[in-house]
């Protein structure tokens, strides 16, 4: 980073000026910018605890966390600067993504931030902004932050719980798949991974074209398609899930929850593999490993009856096939068992 920069980036105030009244001060009415009048958030930030309202009798709740120097760098090895923004976008996005994956739609979510005292104002108030643009911006417009939590802390660490609603459904859990169902994937496989390969590598970012900043675009700002999942109720799906891990692993889940074998199109991941060309080849690097064992692109993958027409933005890339007599389940390729791969917290 130019000396010039960094001596304004130190400069910036921080929050070790401001009281934990001060500090709310700021991040409050950022977050009520995510609010709409149809929200189910009926008393939000403020008081003890929030009053969200279950129209559909039933709740559904997802959790994660995101941590400093585990789930992202403040500073890449490439350059790039983690900004408040990214972390505020990425904690709504797979969150969201969790309650896309049963088929339901976000209704409120509550936050809880412990932040070292050195960490800048303005990275916390953009972090709130990230969480109201990542709200809007990928179309869960009845959900609003009702809440949440400050502290102290050695390290950055951001939790968000997301409650949805299924609006009177059922939701799709993992372990419906059939023999003889489509396996159909939503959104994109390996983009993430290709990004934080580049984020890892010693290729500055400022060298970077557009054709391969977006894969940095996707690892740091996902993008998951929130009209899939309860398109994919409506359709019929009989299993579903959230890509977190990559297609093997999460490939893998589906097939130990149905329990059947999920056989993998190797022209369908070719076909996806390609889509990575521009980081793949600037780092020599195998864009198929990417597809299969990426994570973090928060697409979906689901099954469907055979013949069912997919609904839009669902493409197949595989098929489920009963187990034989000797056979787990687990996923195919090419008729062979595949090595599962992905991203595991503890192995890595």
């Amino acid at each position: 980073m130019p000396e010039d920069l960094r001596n304004r980036v130190d400069r910036q105030p921080t929050i070790a000026g401001l009281s934990e009244a001060d500090l709310l001060a700021r991040i409050f009415p950022r977050l009520r910018m995510a609010e709409s009048h149809t929200s189910s958030t009926l008393l939000g930030p403020g008081d003890d605890a929030a009053i969200v309202a279950a129209p559909d009798g039933r709740t559904v709740i997802s959790i994660d966390t995101q941590v400093q120097d585990q789930d992202f760098r403040l500073q890449w090895p490439n350059g790039y600067r983690t900004t408040g923004f990214d972390v505020g976008w990425k904690a709504a996005a797979q969150n969201l993504s969790d309650i896309n994956a049963m088929g339901a739609r976000a209704t409120s979510m509550v936050v809880s931030l412990t932040l070292p005292v050195d960490t800048p104002v303005k990275w916390v108030e953009d972090l709130a902004d990230g969480l109201t643009a990542a709200i809007r911006g990928l179309g869960a417009t009845q959900c609003s932050v009702a809440g949440g939590d400050l502290g102290r802390g050695s390290e950055i660490s951001v939790t968000v719980a997301v409650l949805g609603t299924l609006d009177g459904g059922s939701p799709v859990l993992r372990s419906g798949a059939r023999a003889g169902d489509t396996l159909a994937l939503a959104g994109t496989a390996g983009h993430a991974a290709a990004g934080l390969a580049l984020l890892e590598s010693d290729v500055p970012v400022d060298n970077l074209g557009p054709a391969e900043r977006v894969f940095v675009d996707l690892q740091s700002r996902p993008r998951p398609p929130l009209d899939a999942g309860p398109e994919a109720r409506a359709a019929g799906a009989t299993a579903m899930l959230d890509i977190s891990d990559g297609l093997l692993r999460d490939g893998r889940r589906l097939a130990q929850a149905s329990n059947v074998m999920v056989a993998l199109d190797p022209g369908r991941l070719e076909q996806l593999a390609a889509r990575l060309a521009p980081a793949a080849d600037l780092l020599g690097a195998d864009a198929g490993q990417w597809v299969l064992g990426g994570g973090e692109d928060h697409g979906l993958l689901a099954t469907f009856p055979a013949g069912v027409q997919l609904p839009p933005g669902f493409t197949a890339i595989g098929s489920i096939h009963a187990l034989g007599t000797d056979d787990g389940p687990g996923v195919l390729m090419a008729g062979r068992p595949a090595d599962t791969g992905g991203w595991d917290h503890f192995a890595h």
